[in-house]
């Protein structure tokens, strides 16, 4: 069988690709990167989300939304991560998510219309629980809803207090939110909340396996070009078959990132295993290709004017969400053999 996005699919990833290299490229990831005491959320960006329907994606149509799936906010989630792009995207799909399958209609209602236009930030966060400390929490200073872990179901929390928090990847900020008792969302099953786990898990793997795409597409077209002895780089046998291997771990990531989004689509058996197998892979490939970006870029790949640092920091950050590859490889070795 052959398994690829359709031509939909594909208009859209090129939409959103298109737009960030045209309009939101890295010299405005620079800015908001040398800016920490911004909050680094782009007005432009934000409103080209809610216009072209980024936020919207899995809203349901009655609720203003394009009412589509995790593979299609993973397509957004990707081409984002190959930008090195800022602000609350993911956050805000993650509770709008969360109130679409556990809240109730007059909490979805009230939510999901003003998360799809992107009227309101929302936040996502399984660490911490309400009432209590919520850390490191994306975009949580700027959230009008943090939705969060209280007991063993989920809490809408608004009008918490939020502490700005230092983090060494310029492209998000972070803070520290103090959440009160939150309100419920009445249908956060044990079972919608793994659910809910699991589509976290995807996006913020597509988001790395969308740096770890650009990192090593950037890298073979530098080593094309630069010259050392009289020839590329790029024709050194080591130098080559280390960007071969790369490539296939690459490929590999992000046919299990997609595979696992239309698992978790369509409810098919083994979805846990597939995100778990998809977290693994592309949290490794997104380290291994932004460390070859620094290192085959020879000397400015180090420095801070170059963009390498952008890919490299995002990669390390994210591969820790939702555990890192080696809890996903032990969550793998517990499906398969106990």
């Amino acid at each position: 069988m052959f398994f690829a996005l359709d031509e939909d699919q594909q208009a859209f990833d090129g939409a959103v690709r298109s737009y960030l290299a045209g309009r939101f490229d890295l010299e405005a990831v620079r800015g908001v990167f040398e800016d920490p005491s911004g909050d680094g959320h782009p007005a432009s960006l934000w409103k080209a989300a809610a216009e072209q329907g980024w936020l919207a994606v899995t809203v349901p149509e009655e609720h203003d939304g394009l009412g589509l799936g995790l593979v299609e906010a993973q397509v957004i989630g990707r081409a984002l991560g190959a930008g090195a792009a800022p602000g609350p995207w993911r956050g805000t799909v993650l509770a709008a998510e969360a109130i679409r399958l556990a809240g109730s209609p007059e909490q979805q209602a009230a939510w999901l219309p003003r998360l799809a236009s992107g009227d309101a930030v929302g936040a996502f966060t399984l660490r911490g629980s309400a009432p209590g400390t919520l850390p490191a929490v994306e975009y949580g200073a700027l959230a009008d809803v943090v939705v969060a872990r209280s007991g063993d179901g989920l809490v809408l929390v608004t009008g918490a207090t939020a502490t700005p928090q230092g983090s060494y990847d310029g492209t998000t900020r972070l803070a520290s939110v103090e959440a009160g008792e939150g309100e419920a969302l009445p249908g956060a099953t044990a079972e919608v909340v793994a659910e809910l786990e699991a589509r976290a898990v995807v996006l913020v793997a597509a988001d790395l396996a969308g740096i770890a795409r650009e990192a090593i597409t950037r890298t073979v077209a530098y080593d094309k070009d630069r010259q050392q002895f009289g020839v590329p780089v790029g024709s050194f046998q080591a130098i080559k078959h280390a960007l071969a291997d790369l490539h296939v771990a690459v490929t590999l990531a992000e046919h299990a990132v997609l595979y696992a989004a239309h698992a978790v689509d369509t409810g098919l058996d083994g979805a846990d295993l597939a995100v778990a197998v998809a977290k693994a892979k592309a949290g490794d490939a997104a380290v291994a290709a932004t460390q070859a970006m620094i290192q085959y870029h020879g000397g400015i790949g180090y420095t801070w004017e170059h963009e390498a640092h952008f890919f490299y920091k995002r990669a390390k950050r994210l591969a820790g969400q939702f555990g890192d590859a080696d809890a996903h490889r032990a969550r793998i070795a517990e499906l398969t053999i106990g």
